[in-house]
């Protein structure tokens, strides 16, 4: 790489790889990949449009699922239109401060759903635990400051980021092993002493992970022991229903960074196209099914839906 690509301490562009390995085979991998973001986009403007346009779904929890659907679209829009661009068209080249922008995009709206997924846990345990009292605990203003508190908490944590990234120079190569900019992947090019960004980075991930997890799961362990003291069998399964839905979205978002995180650890000698799989995975799995949960398993949901396209069918003919 010439000379002339660096400014004084950082490259004008990096280079995707994509995943490494199976370049041969980008132009299937991309099948899924589309299909996937598709579906994404697809369900999620979908929820999105049924929940500003039905006065009736303005509670607080439609609020959250429309919070969650519109952090699945920034998410995956976030990263697949390049990653389908480097798939189909070989278009390897992002822009040094567009690396910065769409690690920052992707880390910070992770975090930003974790948090969603935290307050639909509180959610659910007050709908079950404190029903009487729902209304007055979970108003729209209450909804609104936990939405600004997330956004604040993962901007809060993720802004430091790209000014320490920037600060390197680049001397171990520009190409990123990886199908978009992942902080780690862009930090093994730095030279210098990265430690600081390496426990920041793994220290946020566990902080992110184990305390919104831990009262994810301490929610739950309230609503089962609430669930388990209703006299009929048919009310503990109908309480049990309203949760099913975000236990789905839960699992669909933890249950892959685990995996990774298993198998970082675990699997050190592994192809690198099955971590750099496994973190697409994550990436594209909770945006396309979350829809998919919800419209299923939510019954305001799945009767706006279906009322919505046999509207539509019928205007048809």
């Amino acid at each position: 790489m010439s000379a002339s690509n660096f400014t004084s301490t950082h490259p004008v562009a990096f280079f995707l790889m994509g995943i490494p390995g199976l370049e041969h085979v980008h132009i299937w991998i991309s099948i899924p990949f589309c299909s996937a973001y598709a579906l994404a986009l697809f369900g999620n403007c979908t929820l999105l449009f049924i929940i500003c346009v039905d006065t009736a779904l303005q509670e607080p929890m439609f609020l959250f699922l429309a919070m969650l659907a519109a952090i699945d679209l920034v998410l995956s829009s976030s990263t697949l239109p390049k990653m389908l661009a480097l798939f189909w068209f070989r278009d390897r080249e992002i822009n040094f401060y567009a690396c910065l922008v769409q690690m920052f995009f992707l880390h910070s709206f992770s975090i930003m759903e974790s948090a969603v997924l935290l307050a639909m846990a509180f959610d659910r345990y007050v709908a079950i635990c404190k029903p009487l009292h729902y209304a007055t605990i979970l108003t729209k203003p209450l909804v609104v400051k936990i939405g600004m508190a997330a956004a604040t908490r993962a901007v809060t944590l993720m802004t430091p980021l790209p000014f320490l990234l920037r600060r390197f120079h680049y001397c171990r190569g520009l190409e990123i092993a990886h199908c978009y900019c992942e902080h780690m992947a862009v930090v093994r090019l730095a030279c210098g002493d990265t430690r600081f960004n390496n426990i920041y980075g793994i220290a946020v991930a566990m902080f992110i992970v184990v305390l919104d997890l831990l009262f994810v799961i301490l929610s739950y362990v309230f609503i089962l022991r609430a669930v388990l003291q209703l006299a009929s069998r048919e009310a503990r399964f109908k309480a049990f229903g309203t949760c099913v839905s975000h236990v789905g979205a839960i699992l669909a978002f933890y249950t892959p960074v685990v995996i990774s995180s298993v198998m970082h650890r675990v699997a050190r000698r592994a192809a690198p196209h099955v971590h750099i799989l496994l973190a697409n995975f994550y990436l594209l799995f909770p945006p396309m099914i979350n829809p998919i949960i919800y419209g299923v398993k939510t019954r305001q949901i799945r009767e706006r839906v279906l009322g919505l396209f046999l509207r539509k069918g019928t205007k048809g003919e």
